[in-house]
């Protein structure tokens, strides 16, 4: 008995030790002041040595693939290939960057694929034991050796903890945060050498590397996933049909990640969702919903929503692997939505706010050609249903307007384009019946309502109007100062015109209005002058000219409000 107990005293000893070394190692993060992880302990000479190899065999690659002759997109996607699983993961990340690369490069980077080689399993075991600070057989059962998914940056493998419990431990390449760091560093010097024949004078590869850089950083350290799972399962705790694995925070560190291990289907596994008697419309209905939601009204989105990381499980759509994630604040979902307002009602100035709004852009932007670009646009899909519309194809092309135009969006809207692109290709894979434009109207209709949406926008009418009144009484003395100065010669008019059939009725338009606006006022004085005179007949206790002056004002007035309310222009 007292040796039991002495044997029981250590173990606790033990796992106090090992708890307390666990807290301390979660605290510890990535991207310190010199760029490197913990344990992190290379000499400069070796990384000058592993640069110099290295470079021997990147030269090796772009000579074979004839960079000299220009970079053609399958030829980038070749060379990655070739360079192996960093430069693979780079270009899997540059494929989300439709704002910065040609569309043609990023649909080529899509095909890479992300299954490599896995990495010994005696690698695994020792970044394993190195991040728990003790044997795995202390902790777990039994660990496969076969990994379930090995991809650039870690592998998978299937396991069952002391306890009992089915997990997934999800372990990073070992040196792989050294190699990338050694990698980017060496195509940073590449780019400054590669010749104007190639890709180098469509973008600025400088700003895409160290972005790419930031992005694979985050994604390497597992504790900002593990915070994204935490994040993604509080703001979907209150849905029904979501579910997000449970993490053993326990044994998580920047280099490991323990999860619930999750069987069921892929969501695109017709043959078996259709055998197991799941109607695969509500299902698409509840994946685009869910994702929708996601967007709209959390701003914290599934950014790589493809088959391999959402299953259904006992009637649940479960959402894995969130090492990248989109953000979105309320003013860009603000945006977001006029613009599709603006695509809905055919509204091209509506639509060039919103982009202009949400984008950042060097230099002052030609509003001209912006407008043609947006005008061109709306040909396409002006006259389409809206139901009928492919809301990633629209997101897509509105991008590449921005990017025509020199703008640049925030980072998440470039993620969100590539997350509609695989939403829309799972619904083409198990319900093409259904539509996504569809389900979003009826989600923001929803949110429109029960959020107090539309109070917010009455109370916008509102001080748009006044503000439209307040502006309308200056019109009079702006006009009489503007033809003062035409008399004297001391005006000086600078246009920049487009001939088009909107230009045309722009001018109509606001020449209507002065017009109208003239009218009014004049009515306005001329009856106040009356009224201030004892002329009879009267009416309403004032001379009857005067009070049929202020109706025909008032109808004026009535008639231009109700004329630019429903145009919508």
């Amino acid at each position: 008995m007292e040796e039991a107990g002495q044997n029981k005293t250590v173990e606790q000893k033990q796992k106090g030790s090992l708890s307390t070394k666990r807290k301390y190692e979660s605290c510890r993060r990535i991207n310190n002041v010199n760029g490197e992880f913990y344990g992190q302990r290379r000499t400069g000479e070796k990384r000058k040595s592993g640069y110099g190899e290295r470079l021997r065999e990147i030269t090796a690659v772009l000579k074979k693939h004839a960079i000299t002759r220009g970079v053609s997109p399958e030829k980038l996607r070749l060379i990655l290939e070739d360079l192996g699983p960093t430069y693979i993961k780079l270009g899997q990340i540059m494929s989300l960057r439709s704002d910065i690369l040609p569309k043609i490069y990023c649909d080529e980077l899509m095909k890479l694929c992300s299954d490599v080689p896995p990495m010994p399993f005696s690698q695994v075991i020792e970044v394993l034991e190195e991040s728990m600070g003790c044997p795995w057989q202390e902790e777990f059962q039994r660990i496969d050796e076969k990994p379930l998914g090995a991809a650039s940056i870690a592998q998978v493998h299937r396991a069952t903890l002391k306890t009992g419990e089915e997990v997934v431990i999800k372990v990073q390449r070992k040196g792989i945060y050294e190699t990338m760091a050694r990698d980017i560093g060496l195509m940073h010097k590449a780019v400054r050498l590669m010749p104007p024949v190639s890709i180098k004078g469509m973008v600025d590869l400088n700003m895409v590397l160290s972005e790419l850089w930031t992005v694979t950083q985050e994604e390497m350290n597992f504790l900002t996933e593990a915070a994204n799972m935490a994040e993604f399962a509080k703001k979907n705790k209150d849905v029904a049909f979501v579910k997000v694995p449970v993490l053993y925070r326990e044994y998580i560190s920047p280099h490991v990640l323990v999860m619930e291990y999750i069987d069921g289907f892929a969501i695109n596994d017709r043959a078996d969702l259709l055998a197991n008697g799941y109607d695969l419309n509500e299902v698409g209905t509840k994946y685009v919903d869910n994702f929708i939601k996601q967007v709209m009204e959390d701003g914290f989105f599934h950014a790589d929503p493809h088959p391999g990381n959402v299953r259904i499980q006992e009637g649940k759509i479960v959402w894995i692997d969130m090492g990248m994630m989109g953000r979105l604040t309320e003013h860009d979902r603000q945006l977001i939505s006029e613009a599709i307002e603006g695509v809905a009602m055919n509204n091209i100035g509506k639509i060039q706010d919103a982009v202009l709004a949400l984008g950042d852009f060097k230099g002052k932007p030609d509003s001209s050609k912006l407008y043609e670009d947006i005008r061109g646009l709306m040909e396409k899909y002006g006259t389409a249903d809206m139901g009928n519309i492919d809301v990633a194809e629209v997101m897509v092309d509105l991008m590449e307007v921005m990017k025509e135009n020199k703008i640049m969006m925030p980072h998440g809207l470039t993620m969100l384009a590539r997350g509609l692109t695989h939403v829309e290709g799972v619904l083409a894979e198990i319900c093409p019946d259904i539509n996504m434009t569809q389900i979003a109207a009826a989600r923001l209709k929803e949110q429109f309502l029960s959020n107090g949406n539309w109070k917010r926008e009455i109370k916008k009418g509102g001080k748009n109007f006044a503000w439209s009144l307040k502006r309308a009484v200056d019109i009079p003395s702006l006009a009489a100062d503007f033809l003062q100065g035409c008399m004297k010669g001391q005006t000086k008019i600078n246009l920049d015109l487009h001939a088009s059939d909107d230009l045309a009725w722009l001018l109509r338009r606001l020449v209507r209005n002065i017009v109208m606006g003239l009218w009014v006022m004049a009515l306005l004085i001329s009856s106040s002058i009356i009224c201030a005179t004892d002329m009879k007949p009267k009416l309403w206790g004032i001379p009857a000219l005067g009070a049929f002056g202020y109706v025909f004002a008032f109808i004026i007035v009535l008639y231009v409000f109700i004329k630019h309310f429903f145009s919508g222009k």
